[in-house]
């Protein structure tokens, strides 16, 4: 059997990290959460997976830190990069840095649901569909 794929989600808010959870696992993923980004990175480096939701403004170790920690380790994984306090420059700054995709909080659930499938290239998975 196919593993599900596992999406990491990092954002510094429990409740948020709780809706994305419940979200993602109802339609099909594994799903990893994490509060802080050097943790993400280490775990990242341990071991791939499949794409990361990416809080950019966060205490201490911010998204931005994550992009670049990633690229300087060569890591791969597909970002999604979320926020709730986008610049105009925000979104140009981080697909220049290697997200795959970006969306402004409150996170529309279609909208995410796609760019998932499209960072991880299994846009027409059933896992992604709606009955």
């Amino acid at each position: 059997m196919n593993r599900l794929p596992v999406i990491a989600v990092l954002d510094d808010e429990p409740k948020l990290r709780k809706a994305l959870r419940r979200l993602l696992v109802a339609h099909g993923f594994a799903v990893v959460t994490f509060e802080r980004g050097e943790d993400v990175v280490a775990a990242l480096t341990a071991q791939p997976l499949d794409c990361l939701l990416l809080d950019l403004h966060m205490e201490a170790t911010n998204g931005f830190d994550v992009l670049e920690a990633m690229a300087d380790r060569g890591l791969t994984t597909p970002v999604i990069v979320i926020t709730g306090h986008g610049e105009p420059d925000t979104a140009e700054r981080v697909m220049t840095m290697g997200a795959a995709s970006y969306l402004n909080k409150p996170v529309d659930e279609s909208a995410l649901l796609a760019a998932i499938g499209d960072a991880i290239g299994t846009r027409s998975t059933p896992w992604n569909s709606h009955p």
